[in-house]
């Protein structure tokens, strides 16, 4: 990795730790530089502006994301199983970075077009990659509307299924998906 590279990141790296623990209202460019350990300058140089970084955290975030499609059409079936075990978030750092996100964009007038784009291409590309694995529309919006549930859930601190239940629900999705593939 390059020294840009280093430095873009860790930028990133402490605009996502002030936005977990101190709210998208603690985000400005001298606390992220100050947390990044980069002079407002240095920061400046890599995102003109708190909407740029914004969009940049966004941008890892759709890169992520775009492992996870690459990881689901790799394997049978693979969609619905990556796209319910995702829509659960695995620690309360991974949904407190998703929720302050959220919340950054939702509050921010300044945030460009393209970080909105963005996160609504990872939404909409998880659907289009259950309709083509599935191919029955009412049971991939099923699955993908289950899995939107969990996620807002999670992201919502609502309460969360019992595991195993969870489990049950997921294994029964899969199945019904495999039944359709294997009749199609």
């Amino acid at each position: 990795m390059n020294a840009a590279s280093t430095t873009r990141d860790r930028i990133l790296d402490a605009l996502q730790e002030i936005l977990i623990h101190e709210g998208s209202s603690a985000v400005t460019l001298e606390a992220v530089a100050t947390a990044a350990g980069v002079s407002k300058g240095g920061l400046l140089y890599h995102f003109p502006s708190k909407a740029a970084m914004l969009t940049g955290l966004v941008r890892r975030l759709t890169d992520q994301a775009a492992d996870e499609f690459r990881e689901a059409r790799a394997e049978p079936g693979g969609v619905v199983r990556t796209f319910l075990r995702v829509s659960v978030p695995t620690s309360a750092e991974e949904t407190a970075l998703y929720s302050s996100v959220i919340a950054a964009l939702r509050g921010n007038e300044d945030v460009p077009p393209e970080a909105w784009e963005l996160m609504q291409w990872v939404f909409t590309e998880w659907g289009t990659l259950l309709h083509e694995e599935i191919g029955d529309p009412v049971l991939a919006e099923t699955v993908r509307l289950v899995g939107d549930g969990l996620y807002l859930s999670a992201m919502s601190g609502l309460p969360m299924p019992d595991p195993l239940l969870l489990e049950r629900v997921t294994d029964h999705l899969i199945a019904l998906a495999d039944e359709h593939r294997r009749n199609r």
